[in-house]
């Protein structure tokens, strides 16, 4: 009876590993690979709605299976060595490494850059514009949802296209009681041009660099315009038109959109999902 009981145990043990071998092959056979996630990623963010500078999509490839993805602003050395680190096999950023004829030749920088990613088993994807402009995972979608704005409408016109909002606070606020709100929402140091008056309601939002939105802002009547960073010829504008400008740091308003993305990866494709925060001041 004993040895009976030890061929049992032995078999009983023997086919457990077979079943979580075979369930464990399954699940490596079901996850997604680079092309998949990038595929997901495009139609969610519909980047052929968009014509932009940036080659937006999947930029570097990547081999085997997606466990770990590491979002970040801009597609530099220091997020590729971060990302690294942290065990990432799949990279989702704003600003890529492809733009215009930028890859043209793959010297200097740019082979540095794509030979690391490589020989680091690590995808790039990126994502410009459309992750500005997207209704519900974009830069400026998600900083006027934090910043409790409602009656949202697009805001915003770049060559044509729409892609940032405005919205109105629930009742008048004081500047000043505003500016504090932005700050803890955005949390960078701002430069602000503070020409409008001094109890605002109607905000809009263009993350980046867009400076040149305040024209926009003045024609139609917005109290505060809030993007990234400063440009000179913005002052004189929003003086004239007496409109506040909060410039909140290009980094910081498009921190936003790669950290929507996150939890949707997790539920799409069962990954781990890190922001590689590189507290950019700029």
């Amino acid at each position: 009876m004993d040895r009976f009981g030890e061929w049992a145990g032995a078999l009983s043990e023997l086919f457990r590993g077979l079943v979580c071998a075979t369930i464990h092959g399954i699940r490596e056979d079901s996850m997604a690979t680079a092309q998949d996630v990038a595929d997901f990623l495009n139609e969610t963010l519909e980047i052929d709605a968009f014509e932009d500078d940036s080659h937006n999509g999947l930029q570097v490839d990547g081999p085997g299976r997606i466990k770990r993805v590491c979002c970040g602003v801009d597609a530099s050395m220091e997020f590729f060595c971060a990302a690294h680190a942290r065990g990432a096999d799949f990279l989702v950023c704003h600003h890529g490494i492809s733009w215009g004829e930028s890859l043209k030749r793959i010297t200097g920088m740019n082979y540095e850059r794509i030979a690391y990613l490589v020989n680091h088993g690590m995808a790039l994807y990126a994502c410009h514009l459309p992750l500005d402009a997207h209704a519900r995972y974009g830069n400026n979608a998600q900083i006027v949802s934090a910043l409790k704005l409602r009656k949202r409408q697009p805001f915003g016109d770049y060559r044509g296209m729409v892609i940032g909002y405005e919205g109105e606070l629930d009742k008048p606020m004081r500047y000043a009681t505003f500016k504090k709100r932005v700050a803890e929402v955005i949390g960078a140091e701002m430069r602000c041009m503070d020409f409008g008056p001094p109890t605002v309601k109607r905000v809009a939002v263009v993350s980046g660099g867009a400076a040149d939105g305040v024209h926009e802002a003045g024609a139609k009547g917005v109290d505060v315009y809030i993007t990234g960073e400063p440009r000179l010829e913005a002052y004189a504008v929003a003086q004239e038109l007496g409109v506040h400008v909060i410039f909140a740091g290009h980094y910081a308003t498009e921190v936003f959109g790669v950290k929507a993305l996150m939890p949707l990866l997790r539920r799409q494709f069962g990954v781990t999902c890190d922001f590689v925060d590189l507290k950019v001041e700029f």
